[in-house]
């Protein structure tokens, strides 16, 4: 199974919002939106928008929104 795992890490090194999916064109869309309204100086300052992927559930941070569709 691979899981789709959009994170949103703030200049510290801080999650700062997720969303799992196992739906890999959702997640894309996902991640897409969020890299287009990271502002100029959120970049600035280090924030980041990653998507990668994981084969278990429970390598998906605790606090993420997981989306079945």
């Amino acid at each position: 199974m691979t899981i789709w795992v959009n994170e949103q890490i703030d200049s510290c090194g801080i999650l700062y919002s997720c969303i799992a999916s196992c739906n890999e064109e959702a997640a894309r869309d996902c991640h897409q939106t969020w890299q287009a309204k990271l502002t100029t100086t959120q970049k600035q300052e280090g924030w980041i928008a990653r998507l990668r992927t994981v084969s278990s559930w429970d390598e998906v941070p605790v606090n993420a929104l997981k989306i079945s569709f």
